[in-house]
């Protein structure tokens, strides 16, 4: 009797351990599954995020909450740390640092003095972490950053992140549709391109079309990952912008060092002859339209199926 009592003890005490190694398991995987990288900013806010790439002047990240929604961009200089999903963490800002005092310890009186002990040794101070310096561009000048390559053309005030235009162009039809077949995509925004491209993408869906059916658009989106065909008023401040800021006088040395900023690099000049396709339409038969010469006038309409030559763009 004594002998079965103790062996159902050991079978129940091993089903136990058993179920709480299953459950610690079970909650491994969902911790696993739920791991997400945390940004932490130097104004101590934080954002659960998916970083994608680091880069000296940057961090792109997509929203943990919306995997697959746009990509952010926050500036290094802006950032504290990054805590990783698998537990590492990495600073972006140098922590201060307080000298180490020696400590001296003190003789009990009436106490005989000890030999001296080796001295110790001095504390090795660690090297401080790296301090990126967020560098500051200029209209008409070339970028080149993993892979993504074009020339400056707009800018935000703190010249650390802007807009480039593709270093190539091409003539091609807004979109294919002509008489009785003319319509309206929606893509109506003059001032956000890419929210002109979600516009089209949604109509292709919602009408079982292809992008081919939107060449200049199926153009820019072929370029990768961003790029896409601007709004018709990012085209009219790339125009100024390459004249110089300006259009009311001829700055002929601002177009050279954006013209050759895009030639030394494998592009092509920009055409200040020819109207540039913007991604917004003004009804189910035109578009818009802009150049980059000096005389107006810079904005004029014209029909989507024709061909005028198109430039994509991209945010950094």
């Amino acid at each position: 009797m004594e002998k079965n009592v103790i062996f159902a003890l050991y079978t129940f005490s091993t089903m136990m351990k058993k179920t709480i190694l299953l459950l610690v398991a079970a909650l491994c995987g969902v911790l696993t599954a739920a791991a997400q990288d945390l940004i932490v900013k130097t104004d101590a806010t934080k954002v659960e995020a998916k970083v994608t790439e680091i880069t000296p002047d940057a961090v792109r990240y997509k929203r943990f909450s919306n995997p697959d929604g746009p990509t952010y961009v926050l500036p290094v200089a802006d950032i504290d740390y990054i805590q990783y999903a698998n537990g590492e963490k990495e600073r972006f800002r140098a922590a201060e640092t307080v000298p180490a005092t020696p400590l001296t310890p003190a003789t009990p009186v009436g106490e005989a003095p000890v030999a001296a002990a080796p001295a110790a040794q001095a504390p090795v101070q660690q090297a401080a972490p790296v301090q990126y310096v967020a560098k500051e561009y200029q209209i008409g000048e070339f970028y080149d950053q993993n892979g993504v390559k074009g020339v400056v053309c707009m800018l935000t005030e703190d010249r650390r992140h802007g807009l480039i235009i593709s270093l190539d162009e091409i003539y091609l039809p807004w979109s294919e549709f002509r008489k009785p077949d003319l319509r309206v995509a929606g893509a109506d925004d003059r001032i956000d391109g890419m929210g002109n491209m979600e516009k089209v993408a949604a109509y292709i869906a919602e009408n079982n079309l292809a992008w081919d059916d939107f060449p200049a658009f199926k153009w820019c989106r072929d370029k990768g990952e961003g790029w896409y065909l601007p709004a018709i008023d990012e085209l009219l401040t790339i125009g100024h912008n390459y004249n110089g800021g300006t259009r009311i006088h001829s700055n002929r040395q601002a177009r050279n060092r954006f013209n050759d900023a895009l030639k030394d690099n494998g592009g092509k000049r920009m055409d200040r002859l020819v109207y540039y396709f913007s991604s917004t339409e003004k009804d189910e038969k035109e578009a818009y339209t802009t150049h980059t010469g000096i005389e107006p006038p810079y904005v004029i309409e014209i029909p989507k199926y024709n061909k005028f030559l198109v430039r994509a763009v991209r945010k950094f």
